[in-house]
């Protein structure tokens, strides 16, 4: 799978019947990227955003922000400061589950990386819970009624001597919140197929599906001369055979609005959070993009055949 060519068939008939970019109020001076997707909490709608001065890098954090009109969101001042990058949402029976990539420094510079857990039912204040592998990022969970999917990402020099792609992604089941540690990450059975050689990839938002597959939508990337190329898209797994299918792609950076990037090699980044069904049957795709801001396209739901989303 020849990820330029594939890129290059998308846009040139790609389908998005709305393009916008998210704004945030009540942080100036900081840019809010890489986003989790919207939530609703107890009547209110919320998002997870990735903060930070245009001019660092790996010193971000997250905050929680309430939805104040279309593609608008204000800051919840007194909520929790989670020392983390890259925020995700997933409702484990009656909690909010929340994680992200929490960087580790040592002299100044970046020493490891972990996925960090938060769990509870306050959303102004969820508690931190376990960590996940060192330096790993894009733990995904799912609640499947009664197990919950744990999706993992090695990434490294060991994963491209044993597979070729620089990542790959892997599935384990659990019974509880509880059991999820680093060692049941770390073993996390690979899912065969999902990337050639020298690409890269991982979840970000997954979803049960009505036939019992679970929907992932997520990254794919690859480098392109001075680029890192990352683009939407989606796949279904099924769990039983422990096999992914119909990977596609849902969105690259010329679909959003024209906007900046934080260094030259992120203008072509979007890094995927997820999708939100709309009441016409279309999707809201939300992403990052270029490591500066945060955009919205209208899309087809990418899991046709396979039933709607289950809310459990």
């Amino acid at each position: 799978m020849d990820l330029a060519d594939m890129k290059k068939a998308f846009e040139s008939e790609r389908h998005v019947y709305e393009s916008a970019k998210l704004t945030f109020t009540g942080i100036d001076g900081y840019d809010v990227y890489n986003p989790s997707i919207p939530f609703c909490w107890r009547g209110k709608e919320y998002i997870l955003g990735r903060v930070e001065k245009r001019e660092r890098w790996a010193s971000s954090c997250v905050r929680l922000f309430a939805k104040t009109g279309t593609d608008t969101w204000q800051l919840v001042p007194d909520a929790m400061i989670y020392p983390l990058e890259d925020p995700y949402v997933a409702f484990i029976g009656d909690e909010i589950t929340m994680g992200g990539t929490h960087v580790r420094k040592e002299c100044g510079k970046v020493a490891t990386f972990n996925g960090y857990f938060y769990r509870g039912t306050d959303i102004d204040d969820l508690c931190y819970f376990t960590t996940g592998p060192d330096r790993m990022k894009d733990i995904r969970l799912v609640d499947l009624g009664g197990k919950i999917g744990v999706f993992s990402r090695p990434r490294g020099e060991s994963i491209r001597k044993q597979y070729g792609s620089e990542s790959v992604i892997g599935y384990a089941e659990i019974n509880t919140l509880d059991e999820l540690s680093p060692a049941v990450i770390e073993k996390a059975e690979p899912i065969q197929g999902l990337f050639s050689d020298n690409q890269w990839g991982g979840c970000n938002q997954v979803y049960l599906l009505e036939d019992g597959t679970v929907g992932v939508v997520g990254h794919i990337s690859y480098r392109e001369n001075d680029l890192s190329v990352y683009m939407n898209m989606s796949y279904v797994f099924d769990r039983t055979k422990h096999q992914a299918s119909e990977l596609k792609l849902l969105g690259t950076r010329a679909c959003y609005p024209h906007g900046s990037c934080k260094v030259p090699k992120l203008a072509d980044c979007v890094f995927t959070a997820g999708i939100v069904m709309r009441p016409d049957g279309k999707c809201d795709l939300y992403s990052g993009l270029g490591d500066v801001e945060s955009g919205r396209i209208v899309i087809d739901y990418p899991f046709k055949g396979h039933g709607p989303i289950v809310t459990l």
